[in-house]
């Protein structure tokens, strides 16, 4: 899909200039994934966020399969493609979150992607190229996810 565009492939791993940022590549692409959701992810029904997850997904697999090589480093920096598909998997059962869930997912996703319990760390392994690379932001987005559902219960939301 990208072996002939490594310009595309960067754009699209590192969600334009968000992977080129001087540090906290990650933080800024979740921060953006919480921004652009309310314009394109939760006006969508349930089965098509579903759908667009699971293409973002192998979009950004290909596309962090491709940055790897260009750049020759496992799970570079410049990939935050991965941050945003975990980052709405951990909004994924809000049909439209208040401050409070946005405020509080994007901080919850951030503190499992980065500490990484288990399995997150192993489930890089799992899979070969881009898939490894994404798969752990999966499985961070859902620990992220089931936490917020508890959070929002717990406030009566």
């Amino acid at each position: 899909m990208f072996a002939h565009n490594d310009r595309l492939a960067l754009l699209v791993s590192g969600l334009g200039p968000l992977g080129r940022m001087p540090y906290a590549q990650g933080t800024w692409g979740s921060a953006a994934a919480v921004l652009i959701a309310p314009l394109v992810f939760f006006p969508l029904p349930l089965w098509a966020r579903i759908v667009l997850l699971v293409a973002v997904f192998v979009v950004g697999a290909k596309a962090a399969d491709r940055t790897e090589k260009i750049l020759g480093r496992k799970d570079p920096g410049h990939v935050v493609i991965d941050e945003l598909v975990g980052q709405w998997i951990t909004l994924l059962p809000f049909a439209a979150p208040g401050p409070f869930e946005l405020i509080a997912g994007f901080f919850l996703f951030r503190a499992f992607d980065i500490l990484k319990p288990p399995p997150v760390r192993a489930s890089e392994h799992w899979l070969p190229g881009g898939y490894g690379v994404m798969i752990d932001d999966v499985l961070a987005g859902i620990y992220a996810g089931l936490c917020l559902v508890i959070l929002a219960w717990l406030r009566g939301a």
